[in-house]
C-alpha cells in the first residue's frame, strides 16, 4: 500500500527518505493497513502540534533564549519519530525559530557582556576598601546581580568569572588578614592591661602615698594609651585597676588633709601600745574576738599621721608582723574547719599537727616565690625608682609571709 510520504510492504510500515536520508522502517501492520496508517498519520499531527505549541511559546515568552535547546532536541527528534507525514516544513519552520533565537541569544550576550564588565568595574573599585562591613555586604550584594546576569560567549566565559572572583577574593582575604592581626595585636594589648594591674597592685601597696599616687597617674595615662581589646576580657582587668587606683587616690587625699597634727610622742605611744596589744594576741588562740579586735586596731592605725617619726619604723614593722600571723591563724582556723569536718571535735594535738601539715603547703609555696624573686630580681632591675622602690616592697612582703608561717609552724610545734 503507497502513502504520499510513505508505504507497506510485507505487512511492514515504512517513511519515505528526505533530506538525503534512506527509507525508515516505523512499525508494522496490526490489524490491517488502512488503521495502520491512520495511526501514523495522526502520530504525525502530534508531532505537528508540538512544533506549532512549542513556536507559540517563544513568541509569547520574554526569555526567549531559554527555548533553544529544546528547540534543538525537539528537532533531532523528527529524524527518528515513527510517523507518516511531511518532516520537512517542521523541520524548516525549527530551523527558522533556531535562526530567530539565536540572533537575540547573541544580541543578550552581548548586553550580558557589557553588564558583567561593568560589574568587574565595580568590584576593582572596591576591592582595596577597608570599611569591612559595608563593604562585604556590597559585594555580596555584587555577586548576586552577577549570578543574576544571564551567560556570555563560551569562550570569555572563565576568564571575565576568574577577572570578577579575583577583585572579590582580594577583599575578603584582606578582611580576614585584618582580623587576624586584630586578635594577635588584642593578645598582645591584654598582656598591656595585666602588667598595668600588677603595677597598681605594687602601687597600692606602697607606704609612701605620694609615691604610689605618682605612679597611678602614670599607668592610668598609659591605660588610656593600650590599643584594644575585647570588652569581656577587658572589663574584668578594668575593674581591679579602677578600684586599686579609687584606693590610692583616696589615700593620697588623707595625706592632704590629715586632720588635727599629733606630736610624735604621742604617735610613738600610740604605735608602741598597739603593737604590745598585737603580740600578746598573736600568742592567743584565734577567735572572733581577737580578729574583731585586730580590725579595730587597724582602724585606729589609719588614724595616725601619714608621715611617722623615724624611730616608729621598727615598731610599725611589728605592728605589720604581728597583724599578719592573726589573720593568718584566722586563715588557717578555716581551711583545717574546711578539710575535716569534725575536726572541732579531735584532741588539740591532732588538731595542730593538721594545722602544720597546712601550713608546712602553704609555707612551701611561699618559699619557692620568694627563691624565684630573689633569683630573678637582677631582670626586674629598670632606672625608674619607683619601679626599684615597688620591687623591694614585693621581696619583703614575699619574705614576711614565710616569717610569720614559720612563726605560727613554732607555736604549733609541741614543747619538750
Amino acid at each position: 500500500m503507497e502513502h504520499p510520504y510513505g508505504y507497506i510492504r510485507d505487512s511492514k510500515v515504512y517513511l519515505k527518505g528526505f533530506l538525503g536520508r534512506d527509507d525508515r522502517e516505523i512499525g508494522e501492520v496490526k490489524e490491517d493497513e488502512a488503521s495502520t496508517i491512520s495511526y501514523f498519520e495522526a502520530r504525525f499531527e502530534q508531532i505537528k502540534d508540538k512544533v506549532a505549541k512549542l513556536k507559540s511559546d517563544i513568541e509569547e515568552n520574554q526569555n526567549k533564549g531559554s527555548f533553544l535547546m529544546k528547540l534543538i532536541h525537539l528537532r533531532d527528534s523528527l529524524y527518528e519519530t515513527d510517523a507518516l507525514g511531511d518532516f520537512l516544513p517542521l523541520i524548516n519552520t525549527l530551523n527558522e525559530q533556531e535562526t530567530f533565537l539565536n540572533e537575540i541569544i547573541q544580541v543578550n550576550r552581548s548586553k550580558n557582556l557589557e553588564v558583567k564588565k561593568a560589574l568587574i568595574l565595580e568590584a576593582e573599585a572596591m576591592r582595596d576598601d577597608t570599611d569591612w562591613k559595608p563593604t562585604a555586604e556590597f559585594f555580596k550584594e555584587l555577586k548576586m546581580r552577577w549570578i543574576k546576569t544571564g551567560p556570555v560567549e563560551k569562550e570569555i566565559h572563565e576568564e571575565l568569572e576568574a577577572e570578577f572572583n579575583d577583585s572579590i577574593q582580594t577583599f575578603f582575604e584582606n578582611r580576614r588578614h585584618f582580623y587576624e592581626g586584630m586578635a594577635l595585636q588584642a593578645e598582645e594589648n591584654i598582656k598591656v592591661y595585666e602588667a598595668l594591674v600588677l603595677q597598681a597592685r605594687d602601687a597600692h601597696d606602697l607606704p609612701d602615698a605620694k609615691m604610689a599616687f605618682e605612679i597611678s597617674k602614670r599607668i592610668q595615662k598609659e591605660w588610656k594609651e593600650a590599643g584594644k581589646v575585647p570588652a569581656e576580657k577587658r572589663q574584668p582587668l578594668w575593674d581591679e585597676f579602677s578600684k586599686l587606683n579609687n584606693r590610692i587616690f583616696s589615700r593620697y587625699k588623707r595625706t592632704l588633709n590629715p586632720g588635727p597634727s599629733m606630736h610624735p610622742r604621742e604617735v610613738m605611744r600610740k604605735i608602741e601600745t598597739m603593737v604590745d596589744e598585737l603580740k600578746k594576741m598573736a600568742h592567743l588562740p584565734t577567735g572572733y574576738g581577737v580578729t574583731t579586735r585586730a580590725k579595730a586596731i587597724q582602724e585606729e592605725w589609719k588614724k595616725l599621721p601619714a608621715h611617722k617619726p623615724k624611730e616608729a619604723t621598727l615598731p610599725s614593722r611589728s605592728y605589720q608582723f604581728f597583724m599578719d600571723i592573726i589573720f593568718e591563724k584566722a586563715f588557717l582556723e578555716k581551711l583545717a574547719h574546711g578539710k575535716h569536718s569534725g575536726f572541732d571535735t579531735m584532741p588539740l594535738p591532732e588538731q595542730n599537727q593538721i594545722k602544720s601539715g597546712i601550713l608546712k603547703d602553704l609555707l612551701h609555696r611561699d618559699q619557692s616565690e620568694l627563691d624565684t624573686m630573689q633569683n630573678n630580681s637582677e631582670n626586674f632591675r629598670v632606672q625608674t625608682p619607683d619601679f626599684e622602690m615597688m620591687m623591694r616592697k614585693k621581696l619583703s612582703g614575699l619574705k614576711r609571709k614565710v616569717d610569720v608561717k614559720n612563726y605560727i609552724l613554732k607555736q604549733l610545734s609541741p614543747r619538750v
